[in-house]
């Protein structure tokens, strides 16, 4: 088991934060924008670390191995 427990955020919450509809975020993460996360029910989750660093302007680590 990891001893780091990252919290992962709902396409909600990460909406909230940016501001803007769920369905946006999805789409962000359908086009690798963003990393997802799929939980076993087959729902999106965010890396909440991921999601911050996005805020403050950073690359997001999906796009870490681009040309």
């Amino acid at each position: 088991m990891e001893s780091t427990s990252e919290r992962l955020l709902t396409p909600g919450e990460v909406a909230a934060l940016f501001r803007v509809d769920p369905k946006t975020v999805t789409r962000w993460a359908a086009a690798g924008r963003i990393s997802s996360i799929r939980t076993p029910g087959g729902h999106r989750r965010f890396r909440e670390s991921e999601v911050h660093a996005l805020l403050r302007g950073e690359e997001p680590i999906a796009e870490h191995s681009a040309r």
